[in-house]
């Protein structure tokens, strides 16, 4: 019998087995609801003034297609390669009232392997679209970020909100004058006296230091958003933590009539590393103070420690781990590299003067010397490193961890509101000193 008829059978039974398999793939898989096998993840949302950030994160890069439409504003969103499931619908709950630039998201499927988000705006806006490769526990992200067409001001925000406290400060120095005038002239017309009469014990005490004009702090919460900092083992994430110590420097320095704050981030979301520098110098900063908890490999490691920036490389070993940890921040967080500016970019590189960095270990040794008074420092003196968010070639600028939230002793103090507090005030106190020797020059008078 010629065996030319059995070759159909097997090519059948080869094409049952390779059914077969790819049954059983699929069904390793689960209930497959994502078209070519992709899968998402989650789905987040980060509003903030500066913009809103939109995150759907995959197993799978895909690609993604925009469309702005007009009367009533709208972003058109189409992902190929999915098929609508419960997570991409969990999206439309996620969208907060009080988000500035988005009102409502809608998710459809639009085609087969396509589903369109359609986001209804609430202003005129300039997204920017991107993808993200995967890192630390990020798989594939797609990154949807709403810029509003007329970016808000941040100066004139804060110069709004700090006239009356600018109006008290003139008033109050104009008082100091007529003080010291009078002061003077009494002097003047006394009659010649012993000097143990001369001077009077109820003399009218006069300021040592006076304040031509506000000064104004940048404070900088560190991470934020995508990007949650180190860990600890209680769960406490570090973006939460110095958020809250921010919060609290804010509301002292507030509280001081000649100073004034303005926060790089006030909420949870993600700031550039170089978008943090270029915010505290369109506000015209006086000082930037980076607030952070520290993490190491080793769990023992403790205490609180004050940075500057070097141009000679780092000032240890430490230093220059934590120097690089922080520096990834921005690949945590995530960036549209292609839209970094830079020459911008390039600019803080090459400007940051000795003057500079001079300023910034004088007001660091002001701090570490106040942290010091109740807590444990890691070093007895400012170190060192390329950080590139103290980069701002005309601000004295430094980088405060507070504390290790790697060391679990340490991560319940960070999460102690009396820790908190205490820390916020040595930062302050530090701060106070620092100026009270190094009083800012005037500028123009609506600033």
């Amino acid at each position: 019998m010629s065996k030319h008829p059995q070759k159909p059978n097997l090519s059948r039974r080869n094409h049952l087995k390779t059914s077969a398999k790819l049954l059983g793939f699929a069904l390793l898989l689960g209930e497959v609801d994502i078209a070519w096998g992709a899968k998402i993840l989650g789905v987040r949302i980060w509003p903030s003034e500066d913009y809103t950030r939109v995150t759907l994160e995959s197993d799978t890069p895909l690609p993604i297609t925009q469309q702005i439409l007009t009367n009533p504003d709208r972003l058109v969103v189409d992902v190929q390669g999915l098929e609508l499931n419960p997570t991409l619908k969990d999206l439309v709950a996620k969208v907060k009232p009080n988000d500035p630039y988005v009102s409502q998201i809608r998710v459809g499927q639009f085609q087969p392997g396509i589903v369109r988000l359609v986001f209804d705006l609430k202003e005129p806006i300039k997204p920017q679209l991107f993808t993200l490769d995967p890192i630390a526990e990020y798989q594939y992200r797609m990154v949807f970020d709403l810029y509003p067409a007329t970016p808000p001001d941040p100066l004139m925000e804060l110069v709004k909100n700090s006239a009356h406290k600018e109006t008290a400060l003139v008033k109050s120095n104009e008082e100091i004058d007529l003080i010291a005038q009078f002061a003077t002239q009494k002097e003047k017309e006394a009659p010649k006296a012993p000097v143990a009469q001369a001077i009077p014990d109820t003399k009218t005490p006069i300021p040592s230091v006076k304040y031509k004009r506000l000064i104004t702090i940048a404070i900088d919460a560190g991470h934020g958003g995508e990007d949650p900092g180190a860990i600890g083992s209680m769960g406490s994430k570090e973006k939460h933590v110095v958020l809250s110590i921010a919060k609290r420097l804010r509301d002292k320095i507030e509280a001081e009539s000649y100073m004034r704050p303005f926060l790089t981030r006030d909420g949870d979301y993600f700031v550039p590393l170089n978008m943090r520098v270029q915010k505290a110098r369109s506000v015209q900063a006086d000082l930037f103070v980076s607030i952070h908890a520290d993490a190491f490999i080793e769990t023992h490691a403790k205490g609180a420690s004050v940075f500057a920036l070097s141009q000679m490389g780092a000032s240890s070993t430490m230093a220059r781990w934590i120097a690089n940890k922080e520096n990834a921040s921005d690949l945590i967080g995530g960036i549209n590299i292609k839209t970094q500016d830079r020459q911008v970019a390039n600019l803080l590189l090459d400007m940051s003067t000795t003057a500079q960095i001079k300023d910034s270990l004088q007001v660091g040794n002001s701090i570490l010397r106040q942290i010091g008074g109740f807590a444990a420092l890691h070093k007895g003196k400012v170190e060192q490193a390329s950080f590139a968010v103290l980069k701002a070639p005309d601000i004295p600028s430094i980088l405060v961890e507070t504390a290790f939230i790697s060391n679990p002793q340490e991560e319940a103090r960070l999460n102690d509101d009396a820790y908190q507090d205490r820390i916020a005030q040595a930062i302050l106190n530090g701060i106070q000193d620092y100026f009270s020797k190094n009083p800012p020059v005037s500028r123009r008078a609506n600033t």
